[in-house]
């Protein structure tokens, strides 16, 4: 499949915004049951911008993938029946659960009671927004490589990995030392569950064999079909939009980088930084990490091969 942009940026962005919030609101319920020490009003305060911020920037890259922005509402009409339409009702409910989640701490902390229910409400749309986003690639049975439970694995695993290694980042530029302590081990553990699915699912991903085959696709019989053209002779919409047009040595790199990036060299900045309990290798992280996700991300789409391909093949 020939990925697009802003679809890579927004469940990034937005897996990334969940993913925060839910270590956000981990760490606070921890600091009430003393678990750990109560976080200051500055570093929620910090926490929660970011997260909104991201879910902001995920919502914004979404609109880059509409024909026609204008009637991006009627996106929520088929909802019965599409995941899509049920994420894009289950977004902006989630970003208003966290906004207020937000202010009611900032504003108004000893509110118990709202407090606790804001949270149980975000939890709750958080992990039907992951479900939602997943089952849009997962409910696509032509396409085996995103027809698996690993799917919805992979988005959450990611999603509260990168989250939880920009909760101890934070936790570190705001000093709340003894927060990084618990959280940073965290991070580097969800981190290496998230690297594991995705090598599982990659891994299961380059042994499919496809169901369909040149003859299914052309309708010839013959045991033996050789396709010399594509019986065009240019590209189309249908060769552009099905095929991302990258050599297998291109994919490989790609899927080095993003593992790299997104998962390997993240643990060894948490590891060192535990080890030696150098504050600045919190920062690195996160920087490090979102790009590595960006990349891994295309390599989600770029992986599917759609059964499209077997009837133009690989013609760009």
């Amino acid at each position: 499949m020939r990925p697009a942009f802003s679809v890579i940026f927004f469940t990034t962005l937005i897996g990334a915004g969940q993913g925060l919030f839910v270590a956000l609101y981990t760490v606070e319920a921890a600091g009430r049951l003393g678990a750990v020490p109560l976080q200051s009003g500055r570093f929620h305060g910090l926490g929660g911008a970011f997260a909104l911020a991201l879910l902001a920037a995920g919502l914004v890259a979404s609109f880059f993938h509409l024909g026609r922005p204008e009637r991006s509402w009627r996106a929520v009409a088929m909802w019965r029946t599409s995941w899509l339409s049920r994420e894009v009702i289950v977004l902006p409910t989630f970003i208003a659960a966290v906004a207020l989640w937000c202010w009611v701490l900032g504003h108004a902390p000893q509110a118990m009671a709202a407090t606790l229910m804001l949270s149980i409400a975000g939890l709750a749309l958080s992990a039907l927004l992951w479900h939602c986003t997943a089952m849009i690639y997962a409910s696509l049975r032509f396409i085996a490589e995103w027809a698996h439970p690993l799917t919805g694995i992979g988005f959450t695993l990611i999603g509260v990995a990168s989250g939880l290694v920009l909760c101890s980042a934070l936790a570190a530029l705001a000093g709340e030392v003894q927060l990084l302590r618990a959280a940073g081990p965290a991070a580097a553990a969800a981190t290496a569950a998230a690297l594991a699915t995705r090598a599982l699912a990659l891994h299961r991903n380059d042994r499919l064999v496809p169901r369909s085959t040149l003859q299914t696709a052309t309708g010839i019989t013959a045991p033996r079909v050789v396709q010399l053209s594509m019986g065009m002779s240019a590209g189309s919409f249908n060769t552009r939009e099905f095929f991302h047009g990258v050599s297998a040595r291109g994919l490989a790199a790609v899927r080095l980088v993003g593992l790299g990036l997104g998962f390997v060299l993240p643990l060894a900045l948490m590891a060192w930084a535990l080890a030696r309990g150098a504050t600045w290798l919190w920062l690195a992280a996160p920087l490090v990490q979102l790009p590595g996700l960006l990349a891994d991300r295309w390599l989600f789409y770029a992986h599917a091969r759609h059964p499209h391909n077997l009837y133009y093949q690989v013609v760009s």
